[in-house]
């Protein structure tokens, strides 16, 4: 009787997957912009809206997927996290958003602990009924909660930004596109990760960890949240506190727009990029400090590597 390690073997063509689809993905949507710009047909502007903000959430998806611990993960529960997930969560977080938050100081943390907890009560829902949870495995879930919310929800920005005041923008379509696309991977889908790896963190791989860990877990990320949301004003108060003349300060009281000098602009752009690549960078080394101890707790040998029989 022999023994065999069904995991690099099985896992190999999983994790290749990802590039495929990436690249694939990635040439539809090329063809499309230049299709759509050149024949501005507007039947193609749904495909273009769909490809760009759908491909760098389904890469993403595809390859946690192929980094799964103990094959509870299955295709058809990860598209229903990512589809059915993404949808309640973006649906929660509107009526909630509409009916709860009003303009004020305060509102980017109340988006941010909104969006967060409709998320995570998303993630609980869809996965209740699996029979062992390992935080790995909650880190992918929760991935695809959340890359299926910043996917339907740079699609509603994308379609926003196609309305300007001088009518229809490709332009705007395609630069909102890529740009959400480039950031995508250190917003949603990381923060969900992140509370997905802690929900699923009990010892006994059987029920949720609803600890005061999660708790702070929870709040914790809906500050990253509520920064990155809210970088845009931070930069800008920064800027004018550091670089403002006291003739703009009147101004702005007055309700004028200021006019930037050369400085200014520099340095808004670099503290608004700087401020959202700390906050990338702090919620990437949390999720890296989650899945090291995800890994240590499994060593073991229970499920790591799921052992074939060889006759």
């Amino acid at each position: 009787m022999r023994y065999q390690s069904a995991g690099p073997a099985t896992s190999r063509a999983p994790r290749r997957s990802w590039l495929r689809i990436f690249g694939v993905g990635l040439l539809l949507w090329v063809l499309t912009v230049v299709v759509t710009f050149a024949t501005g047909n507007p039947n193609l502007v749904p495909t273009l809206v769909l490809l760009g903000s759908f491909l760098v959430p389904v890469t993403f998806v595809a390859w946690a997927f192929g980094r799964q611990h103990s094959g509870e993960v299955t295709a058809e529960l990860l598209l229903n996290t990512f589809v059915t997930g993404g949808v309640l969560g973006v649906l929660g977080a509107s009526l909630l958003e509409t009916y709860l938050l009003h303009p004020s100081p305060g509102l980017f943390f109340g988006v941010g602990l909104v969006e967060e907890a409709v998320k995570l009560a998303a993630l609980a829902f869809l996965t209740r009924r699996l029979t062992r949870k390992f935080a790995v495995d909650g880190m992918i879930l929760g991935a695809a909660v959340g890359f299926g919310f910043a996917a339907f929800e740079s699609a509603g920005y994308a379609f926003t930004a196609l309305f300007t005041e001088h009518g229809l923008s490709l332009v705007d379509l395609v630069q909102t596109e890529i740009l959400r696309g480039l950031l995508a991977p250190v917003g949603h889908g990381l923060w969900t990760a992140i509370l997905g790896g802690v929900l699923f963190s009990a010892s006994d791989h059987r029920h949720f960890a609803l600890t005061r860990r999660l708790l702070l877990s929870y709040l914790g990320v809906s500050v990253l949240h509520a920064l990155w949301d809210s970088m845009h004003g931070i930069a800008l108060t920064l800027t004018l506190l550091l670089t403002g003349t006291p003739t703009q300060s009147q101004l702005l009281q007055e309700g004028y727009q200021v006019q930037p000098t050369p400085l200014q602009a520099n340095l808004f752009t670099i503290l608004s990029w700087g401020g959202l690549a700390v906050l990338a960078l702090v919620g990437v080394a949390w999720l890296l400090l989650e899945r090291r101890g995800a890994s240590r707790g499994t060593q073991s040998g229970v499920l790591w590597r799921v052992p074939t029989v060889r006759m």
